[in-house]
């Protein structure tokens, strides 16, 4: 059994990210650790907006289904490689706005923020005068591979915020809660569409 007050939590991120236009058709997906360890997930192929009662799932660390009918999102690999890693995560969104997937694909290995107030949402930055850098990580429908190159990437930075970028696909961030992970995105897909509205200024 899924605690309701997860299934809910889970279920309003998505009419809010989906109210922001972040998570159009079936893009996207949400996920909260529980209490017991496991992960709570949105099934595949339901609108993040629209999700049933039935439209959440359970997997274990390693991304396998508590009921075996039941098929998680394809990118819950990522989801657990995130729990893993950072035993204070509870909770994990991915979305597919427009500004994270155009700047996606013209970035290079990262993107920069700089300068932004909205920075103080991410840990160890009280002011605006800051700077993170958002890996980004080439697409692959493998997700064991991909995972697996998000994994080097915060090896290779000790100092990584908590959110990434697939290139032509979208952002993942993560909280200690579903309140501070909404929080997170927003602030994130503030930048970067500032970012983007920057880049049709004329020169």
């Amino acid at each position: 059994m899924i605690p309701s007050e997860a299934t809910e939590a889970i279920r309003a991120a998505g009419r809010r990210m989906d109210s922001r236009g972040w998570v159009p058709a079936t893009a996207g997906n949400i996920s909260l650790r529980l209490a017991d360890g496991r992960i709570a997930i949105t099934r595949s192929g339901f609108h993040k907006g629209f999700i049933p009662e039935d439209g959440v799932m359970t997997v274990d660390l390693d991304g396998r289904p508590e009921q075996s009918n039941l098929r998680p999102s394809a990118e819950t690999g990522l989801h657990c490689g995130i729990y893993r890693r950072f035993p204070q995560a509870g909770a994990a969104l991915h979305g597919h706005s427009v500004p994270a997937t155009v700047l996606s694909r013209l970035a290079g290995p990262h993107i920069t923020l700089a300068g932004y107030e909205l920075l103080k949402a991410f840990p160890g930055l009280p002011t605006h005068e800051a700077a993170i850098r958002l890996p980004v990580l080439e697409n692959d429908q493998d997700i064991t591979r991909l995972q697996a190159r998000v994994t080097e990437a915060w090896d290779a930075d000790p100092a990584h915020p908590p959110g990434y970028l697939i290139r032509g696909h979208g952002v993942y961030v993560w909280a200690e809660d579903m309140p501070g992970a909404l929080l997170r995105l927003e602030a994130l897909e503030f930048m970067l569409e500032c970012e983007l509205e920057a880049r049709r200024l004329p020169r």
